[in-house]
């Protein structure tokens, strides 16, 4: 897909979304961006894009039955998710060929530190992450039904400006938690929009991207670290199984996993600019 005068539905435009739905507009595409919060949606035409409420059917009809490309960042819920529920018909009706839907390395589970692949078995632990593995297969049903060329991009944490472990130690929020052998992905959020915006324009239908940096680490070594470049001690440990440990954090310690992303470099020609925390940590330091 050649972006420049084409017109692109970013449906979600969080912290992800809107990086990519301001770089698809720099590149010459007509980007209209959903999101619920109406405070978001000036955010969003403040900085010069069209802005909707994925709740006004009549907008989101507009938008959806107009738009030669979709980007689908939105989390699924109970109910499944909630951007397939509403476009369904509209998107087996309209003209969208290109779908990128963004999923979670999650759907891969624990693999005890091993490397894993995009034709590795999806095993989610979580109910979150068995949402994002009934989405993925909702959406791809929907491309083989509507004749749209759906495509998987499965992401690791995702970090940036405003959102990283330099914030959190400055807030004085960070946690260096106890798990011996724990390993994880990460990935820039600018690294993460450059990728989908690469599956947009030369992805494969049916296809799932892992979109990661190069260097999966420990978490606590990427917390010392940050806090060595700010000149702070590090948070003392914390067991697991302490009551400080939310939920949230308890589930992203089930999985220990490193993640291979050779396809989408060799299908896309995608390179992360942060291949490790170290690059993308400067960067957002030099920024501050």
């Amino acid at each position: 897909m050649n972006l420049t005068a084409v017109r692109i539905a970013v449906l979600g435009a969080g912290y992800l979304g809107r990086i990519a739905a301001l770089r698809l507009r720099a590149r010459g595409a007509r980007v209209d961006a959903a999101a619920r919060a109406a405070e978001r949606r000036r955010l969003l035409q403040g900085e010069g894009l069209a802005a909707l409420d994925p709740m006004d059917g009549a907008a989101l009809s507009q938008v959806v039955g107009a738009a030669d490309g979709v980007i689908v960042t939105a989390a699924p819920g109970s109910e499944g998710c909630p951007v397939l529920a509403l476009t369904r018909g509209l998107l087996a009706d309209g003209r969208a060929r290109r779908i990128v839907y963004v999923s979670t390395t999650g759907v891969y589970g624990d693999r005890g530190g091993r490397w894993v692949l995009e034709e590795g078995s999806l095993n989610a632990p979580t109910i979150q992450g068995a949402r994002r593995a009934a989405a993925e297969r909702g959406w791809l049903a929907l491309g083989q039904a509507a004749g749209a060329e759906v495509m998987i991009a499965r992401l690791p944490a995702i970090y940036g400006p405003g959102r990283s472990v330099l914030d959190r130690l400055r807030a004085g929020d960070a946690q260096r938690v106890r798990k011996p052998g724990q390993v994880f992905n990460r990935v820039h959020v600018d690294d993460a929009a450059e990728g989908l915006i690469l599956m947009l324009e030369r992805g494969q239908a049916g296809q799932a991207y892992n979109l990661t940096d190069d260097a999966p680490a420990p978490a606590h070594e990427v917390t010392e670290w940050a806090a060595l470049r700010l000149c702070m001690e590090p948070p003392p440990w914390t067991e697991l199984d302490d009551p400080a440990v939310n939920a949230e954090m308890r589930r992203f310690y089930l999985d220990s996993k490193r993640i291979g992303n050779g396809k989408a470099k060799a299908a896309l020609g995608w390179r992360p600019r942060y291949p490790s925390y170290r690059e993308g940590l400067e960067a957002i330091l030099a920024q501050t």
